[in-house]
């Protein structure tokens, strides 16, 4: 999926003029779709396709970035539920993390806030309640940083989102949950 971010790299001068952007779906305003609209650089396709892990993996140095709801310390999102209800579906999120860790030298990001404005809650909690819908990112990202997850055992990466991707008011808290989980 691709949505008017598309539109303003473009304008930017970010893209490749020779290259195709391939999607399956697309979201956004009406001057997206103007701009869509006969634009020979762009090509719809199947899901099924554009999905798949082992087309995406043949891409060098593929980056996913992926959102979710809440991550937890031993690095799994939730990117669909809320209180046990379909929020969102997650869309290809786990097609595209497989297929960029299995690209050379790709990497697959889960982007996200530390703390959930409207929830007044932190996002990065002690253990998935919500059914997990990838794990195993190169990275979480939050603004208050990067925590490099990729590779390491299960106590280097809670200390990782602990340290680099929570909300620093949380932080004890999530210490402390980390260690009754014998993560710290």
């Amino acid at each position: 999926m691709f949505s008017d971010g598309v539109l303003a790299l473009d304008r930017a001068g970010a893209l490749d003029p020779e290259a195709t952007i391939t999607a399956s779906f697309v979201f956004g305003s009406a001057e997206l779709y103007a701009w869509l609209h006969r634009n020979e650089r762009v090509r719809m396709l199947r899901t099924e396709h554009t999905n798949d892990p082992a087309r995406i993996a043949r891409q060098p140095r593929m980056t996913s970035i992926n959102s979710a709801l809440q991550v937890d310390l031993f690095g799994q999102a939730n990117a669909s539920r809320l209180n046990a209800r379909i929020y969102s579906g997650f869309g290809g999120q786990t097609d595209f993390l497989v297929g960029a860790l299995h690209s050379p030298g790709g990497q697959a990001f889960i982007a996200l806030r530390s703390w959930h404005p409207r929830a007044d809650v932190s996002s990065i909690v002690p253990l998935l309640e919500e059914p997990t819908t990838s794990f195993q990112p190169s990275a979480v990202v939050t603004e208050n940083g990067v925590a490099r997850v990729w590779g390491l055992d299960q106590g280097e990466q809670a200390r990782a989102i602990v340290e680099h991707a929570a909300h620093p008011g949380v932080r004890d808290e999530l210490r402390e949950e980390g260690r009754e989980l014998g993560l710290l």
